[in-house]
This record gives structure tokens, C-alpha cells and sequence, in this order.
């Protein structure tokens, strides 16, 4: 684990494609992205390949709590216009990459709050199916538009709970299948059946025998809904409710 010195010896300069294809294995999402409007690198000049990568590109046309974030700013016009505005004044965090070896240190939050100002538009927002999990958007100062989880999300969450998995460890399938297999025969069958339950409507899915394969589907649906994430820029008077 890298100490505080090496981290406080980072700096944040812009980067490439390049930059971003040496660590974006290290992406649960996979390497390939659309086109970027900007790259930023978290590097020390000793070290050949960048500690940590963020990646901005253009944003979707529709999002739905964007429009809750906006106030509908956004909605309601024709797709001619409605693209000229987002273009013209959001950028989407379409990639945050940390080196495993220096995760944990609050590299990712660093690399959003200090490079969202250097994009220089009113918005900037984010999707992310890891924000139930690792909020560290917010942390950056983004606010977070959680999607309304289904209901057998919630009972299997509360029933991971009840044995002991709390919300925070499901970033880990290894281990969320430890402690399956450490689990005494009473829980075992309960927490078996409440994941028969929850994958049931999964077609073939809802056959696959326990085991970490099973175990990183489920939690792969449980944190399927993406939460979405927004920041103002301070620098743009009314930006969120008069873009330009």
C-alpha cells in the first residue's frame, strides 16, 4: 500500500487515450469508450504508467433524472436544440480508473473535484452502478439522484443483512461467497432461498447452482440501476436552471 507521501507527490496534468487504455482493465465496465472530450492523469513523473485516469465525453440526450436535476430544463424541446444545450453545456464523467495498488487513498474523489472545474461547462454529471456502494462522487461534491430500487432488491438486501452482509461489503463477491460458505445450516437455507426468490424471473439464470459464478450475477443485478450524479459549476451564475 503506497503511503501518504507518495500520494501528496501526485499530480493531476492532462492526458490521452493512451493514458486511459494502461489502466482500463482495472475497469469493471471494460476498456472500450465512445469518443472523449477530455482526459485527465493522476501521475508522478517516476512512474511510467498514470496512478489514475478520468475520462469526460459528451453527454446522453435523455436522462430522465437529469431532468429532475435540471428542473426540465433540458425537456420538452425538439432534438435539434435539446442536443445543442447539453452539448454546449454538460460533460458526462464516463470513466474513473484508480491502479489497485493505490485505491483506498481517495484518489478517485481527488481526480473528479479537482478536474471538474478544468472541463469549463455549467454541468457535469455521472452515472454509476457502483454508487450504491462506493460513493465516492459525492464525496467528490456531486449530488446523487438514486433510482427507486425494485422490491425484491430491497427484501434480498435486508436478508443479506440479517446474516450479516451488510450493503457496503456487496462491492465484493469473493467475499459475499465466503461468508456464504461459512454460514451455519439454518441461515444457509434461509439466505438459499431468499436468492431462489430473487432470481427467479432471471429465465436460466434462476437454475445456477451456488458457487461465486451465481454469487456475482446476483450482485451484479443488485447494483444494476445506476445512480446518477451532478455538480454545478459555482463558476456559471444559474447554470443549472439558465444554461447558455
Amino acid at each position: 500500500m503506497p503511503d501518504c507521501s507518495v500520494c501528496e507527490n501526485l499530480q493531476i496534468v492532462p492526458g490521452c487515450l493512451d493514458d486511459y487504455r494502461r489502466l482500463a482493465r482495472y475497469h469493471y465496465l471494460g476498456s472500450h469508450i465512445g469518443p472523449a472530450s477530455a482526459i485527465f492523469v493522476l501521475s508522478k513523473a517516476s512512474v511510467k504508467t498514470p496512478v489514475g485516469v478520468i475520462v469526460y465525453s459528451n453527454a446522453p440526450a435523455v436522462l430522465e433524472l437529469r431532468n429532475i436535476a435540471t428542473n426540465h430544463v433540458f425537456a420538452g424541446l425538439d432534438r435539434s436544440t435539446q442536443l445543442e444545450l447539453i452539448n454546449a453545456n454538460i460533460r458526462r464523467i464516463s470513466r474513473v480508473v484508480i491502479e489497485p495498488r493505490f485505491r483506498g487513498l481517495g484518489l478517485a474523489s481527488r481526480l473528479v473535484r479537482e478536474t471538474m472545474p478544468l472541463v469549463n461547462v455549467p454541468i457535469v454529471e455521472a452515472l454509476a452502478v457502483m454508487g450504491w456502494v462506493n460513493p465516492f462522487f459525492e464525496r467528490a461534491g456531486m449530488k446523487a439522484y438514486k433510482p427507486q430500487p425494485s422490491q425484491a432488491g430491497v427484501q434480498f438486501i435486508e436478508a443479506l443483512s440479517i446474516i450479516g452482509i451488510e450493503q457496503a461489503g456487496l462491492i465484493d463477491p469473493e467475499l459475499v461467497q465466503h461468508k456464504f460458505e461459512k454460514l451455519g445450516d439454518s441461515q444457509a437455507r434461509f439466505i438459499e432461498h431468499q436468492i431462489r426468490h430473487f432470481i427467479k424471473s432471471h429465465g436460466r439464470r434462476r437454475d445456477m447452482p451456488p458457487g461465486l459464478e451465481r454469487t456475482q450475477y446476483i450482485l451484479t443485478k443488485l447494483t444494476a440501476r445506476a445512480v446518477y450524479y451532478i455538480w454545478f459549476n459555482p463558476k456559471f451564475t444559474d447554470a443549472g436552471d439558465n444554461p447558455k
